[in-house]
């Protein structure tokens, strides 16, 4: 039986597996992507689709304001605009002990130079959002942030790389690896794939995918919650959240709000499940209804969860392997990397096409999370 050799294998299907096997194809790569479930199972369905650069850590700030003006194009990319809208993202002081928190992240922003968050006043916040609670005092803004739809964005990126040459595979999780010369040899049951590198993009399972391949790499999980309410007439168009509350709040465009910001559900790896704790979403409930009082008697049509990676410093693990040549890692996002799709595909491009990316990732690299090896 002939086995399918491909320069790359990307193992995951989510939205940064799409992305890199995407970049890596129209730089000329012959790209397998392996899915064990279907593309876009997990955490790249349950997101609420933010493209934030608002309140990135320092260390996303330069690849996160390149991934914005790739959002801002997302057309020219994917062929679709993804139900991107630029309409602004907005981080809500409630009350004057929350100010100090804006100011100094605004100071320390411009400081290094960087001036796409912007401090507002209860004016200009009441004028961006006039249906907030008048309580609130102030806001920091990042006018060209947005929201996009997952949905369409997962659709869009599976499409251009079939049209770019991908072949995606279903059904097909990782058993087993080992060498095969200088190039690995990739187990799925009673398939067998052979390729020159390997793009670890498994998401919440990466960890256990890296530790087939010989990396140790600390990892924990997360299952955010979402709801999403019956239709309303267009009251809000930015997304808001909060200081000192877990509140992600956004109207998408068929009128239904979609409220997040982090609270946890239950997650089971080996179940591959989720499930809502409702007790604990209660309380996005309520910072919802304390922002916005018009809501308190909206009906929530659904709610959901979804599994993802996190890592301890909630920064992702982008960057070769330091054990393993040809094995390159992209997970561990916490929570916040659909904004980071577009860039993220170019980053692992650069470093499997040309060696090295002049991208900043040093922050990333995946020796950070490994255990250090006892001196021999």
């Amino acid at each position: 039986m002939s086995v399918p050799g491909f320069d790359v294998a990307v193992v995951g299907g989510g939205l940064h597996g799409l992305s890199a096997a995407l970049h890596l194809a129209r730089a000329g790569r012959r790209t397998v992507v392996l899915e064990r479930a279907w593309v876009g199972r997990h955490a790249s369905s349950a997101t609420a689709a933010g493209v934030r650069t608002l309140g990135r850590d320092l260390a996303e700030v330069p690849i996160s304001l390149e991934a914005m003006e790739m959002w801002h194009r997302i057309e020219a990319l994917v062929g679709d605009d993804c139900g991107f809208h630029a309409d602004g993202q907005i981080r809500v002081a409630e009350f004057d002990r929350h100010w100090p928190d804006l100011l100094e992240r605004e100071a320390r922003m411009r400081a290094l130079g960087y001036t796409h968050e912007e401090l507002i006043d209860a004016a200009e916040l009441r004028r961006l959002a006039p249906a907030l609670s008048p309580h609130c005092v102030g806001a920091l803004v990042a006018r060209r942030d947005g929201a996009a739809d997952p949905h369409r964005t997962i659709v869009a990126f599976r499409r251009s790389c079939e049209a770019a040459g991908v072949t995606i595979i279903e059904g097909c999780g990782l058993d087993a690896v080992e060498r095969q010369g200088p190039d690995w040899l990739l187990r799925s049951g009673t398939r067998r794939f052979v390729a020159s590198a390997v793009v670890n993009a498994g998401g919440a399972w990466a960890g256990r995918l890296a530790a087939l391949f010989g990396d140790e790499i600390e990892l924990g999980m997360k299952a955010s919650m979402m709801i999403v309410t019956e239709r309303l007439a267009p009251f809000i168009d930015p997304v808001v959240s909060v200081v000192g509350r877990a509140l992600s709040f956004k109207q998408s465009d068929q009128g239904t709000l979609v409220i997040g910001g982090g609270l946890q559900g239950v997650a089971d790896l080996d179940r591959q499940s989720s499930s809502v704790d409702f007790a604990n979403l209660a309380k996005g409930a309520r910072a919802a209804v304390d922002l916005f009082p018009l809501v308190g008697d909206v009906r929530i049509a659904r709610s959901w969860t979804g599994i993802e990676a996190k890592t301890r410093d909630l920064l992702p693990v982008i960057g070769a392997s330091p054990n393993q040549p040809g094995l390159f890692h992209a997970f561990g996002f916490s929570g916040h990397g659909f904004q980071l799709v577009p860039v993220v595909g170019a980053i692992l491009s650069d470093l499997i096409v040309e060696g090295g990316t002049q991208r900043q990732i040093a922050g990333f690299m995946p020796e950070r999370l490994m255990a250090k090896r006892a001196a021999a």
